[in-house]
């Protein structure tokens, strides 16, 4: 059974107490000022209602006697959609909950630091279904890692984006300390569009986020920056980590014969998309009605 929760999308519940409104520490990438801490509270609200509909399934199974034969896995499919996370290639946009709580080890609350990704989780459910795996399966399953065979099973997590609401194409891998990301497209500055609005966008729209300048190519080390702030490219201690991940991000591209290796890639027919300097997803998006055209440039 497949269960989706709305309740942490935009918008968000209005908050429910005076003081979730006036002390909530926004996320560490955006500034501690009144509307981002009003805009926290209101996920705050809207997590707690969502742990209550994530509580009623597992009272569910409780109710059916179907814990102690059920995997729950709960996860979700991007990061929170405050500025600088959902719909980015930074860790606040790739790093999710992942919790698994059932039989054959997924019990006791333990935790592994190990790092994994969405695509582990399909030959998971094979092998604790004892089916063989379909041949064009990519990920690993992660029951070494339950059972304490292996310490990791990843040297480096790859992770792309190319549209959301409007195009953004980029590539990325990150390993246990370092995170290198490529942007392939020529517009310099932020696409706002794929960011969610809310009061914590419009601070930083207000204070001229729009205007800054990208760079193509970002690197960070998050064991000194963890926070994705120091862009490393031109730093002369990194780049030897800096040639290594360019390899390895050239090799999987090339080995999953990625789209933007043949040029920019045109949404489909039927497809309605904002431009890059749309400041908002709510304005009039571009509707494309033949086959791949020229972008048009500005």
């Amino acid at each position: 059974m497949s269960v989706g929760f709305f309740e942490t999308h935009r918008d968000f519940f209005a908050p429910t107490s005076v003081r979730d409104t006036l002390y909530s520490l926004p996320p560490a990438n955006l500034p501690d000022v009144a509307a981002s801490r009003r805009d926290m509270a209101a996920f705050k609200a809207s997590a707690r209602s969502l742990d209550q509909g994530i509580g009623a399934v597992l009272h569910g199974l409780h109710d059916f006697g179907l814990v102690d034969n059920t995997l729950v896995i709960c996860t979700t499919d991007h990061g929170i959609a405050f500025p600088g996370a959902k719909a980015t290639l930074f860790d606040r946009g790739l790093g999710v909950m992942m919790i698994l709580r059932g039989p054959h080890g997924f019990t006791g609350g333990k935790v592994v630091d190990a790092p994994v990704s969405h695509l582990d989780v399909f030959p998971t459910l094979c092998e604790l279904a004892a089916v063989e795996p379909p041949g064009w399966l990519q990920g690993s399953s992660l029951m070494p890692l339950i059972r304490g065979d292996v310490e990791r099973l990843n040297d480096g997590i790859f992770a792309e984006v190319t549209y959301h609401a409007a195009y953004e194409p980029q590539r990325a891998i990150r390993t246990e300390r370092w995170k290198y990301i490529r942007r392939f497209d020529e517009y310099p500055h932020p696409v706002l569009a794929n960011c969610d609005d809310s009061a914590s966008k419009s601070v930083l729209v207000e204070a001229g986020w729009g205007e800054r300048v990208v760079a193509r190519e970002q690197l960070y080390d998050l064991v000194l920056d963890p926070a994705e702030g120091n862009n490393l490219v031109a730093d002369a201690a990194s780049q030897e980590v800096l040639a290594e991940l360019r390899v390895r991000l050239d090799a999987w591209m090339s080995e999953t014969d990625d789209p933007l290796l043949e040029g920019p890639v045109e949404p489909p027919p039927g497809a309605a998309v904002n431009e890059p300097w749309q400041v908002s997803p709510s304005e009039p998006p571009r509707l494309v009605t033949a086959g791949p055209t020229a972008a048009p440039s500005r």
